[in-house]
């Protein structure tokens, strides 16, 4: 890991974004916990909010397991679900429209159940948003060949970013943040993070249909199924 380039400009202050949720089904799924904060270069946490919100649903117990968020705690402490699913939509629109970029982690999935429940509960969902920062996707795309998991808790060890306390929204978000920082002075990505973002685009197209090509060949999935590769917001189940 001998390169440490500068920092570009564009992640010296960037925004972070997770969520914990009571399932991995982007469709039916719905947000337990939500983080929508701003970091520096250095990885300070410079702004932050966080919520819990009522799913309206039973949390299952393997959710609560990875979360700790329990159904009587929801019910008891948590906003109503169009509330919170409204402010952080409100939140990442305002970082977006200020030319922030958004880290997330696994984009794809945060995005996309988000959409869902802002269809839901008759909110407007962001459209397109832009730019967004993958680490999930970028680390795949510049380490392709790299054997080992590739959650958020074992890149961000392979990148030397401390996690504590993974799977709190928060934690999470300012980890994945962190990480993206790393990979930059990693490797050089893009000159923007417009650009970036148009990288990643391609690059999730490519990797879900390597990823279908292997599933396939496992017998995981039907041969004429694909998965969905949009990027950062799809409609496909598949996690």
């Amino acid at each position: 890991m001998a390169p440490d380039l500068p920092l570009p400009r564009w992640l010296n202050r960037v925004g972070v974004f997770d969520l914990e949720t009571t399932g991995i089904d982007v469709m039916s799924d719905r947000v337990v916990t939500a983080h929508v904060g701003v970091i520096d270069a250095d990885g300070r946490q410079i702004a932050a909010r966080s919520w819990l919100a009522d799913p309206g649903i039973p949390i299952p117990d393997g959710a609560t397991a990875v979360h700790g968020v329990t159904t009587a705690h929801a019910r008891a402490h948590g906003r109503p679900a169009r509330e919170v699913v409204e402010q952080v939509i409100h939140a990442l629109r305002s970082l977006l429209a200020q030319g922030v970029p958004v880290v997330a982690y696994n984009a794809s999935y945060d995005f996309s159940l988000l959409a869902s429940e802002a269809r839901r509960h008759g909110v407007a969902p962001l459209i397109d948003p832009s730019p967004i920062v993958d680490p999930f996707v970028i680390d795949k795309a510049v380490d392709r060949y790299r054997r080992g998991k590739r959650t958020l808790g074992d890149v961000a060890a392979h990148y030397d970013v401390v996690l504590e306390g993974a799977h709190e929204a928060s934690a999470d978000a300012i980890a994945a943040g962190r990480v993206a920082q790393a990979l930059a002075r990693q490797y050089a990505l893009a000159e923007s993070s417009e650009e970036l973002h148009t990288r990643q685009v391609g690059w999730a197209r490519s990797q879900a249909a390597s990823l279908t090509e292997y599933f396939i060949s496992i017998g995981r999935i039907d041969p004429a199924e694909t998965l969905d590769g949009a990027w950062p917001v799809r409609s496909d189940r598949h996690a």
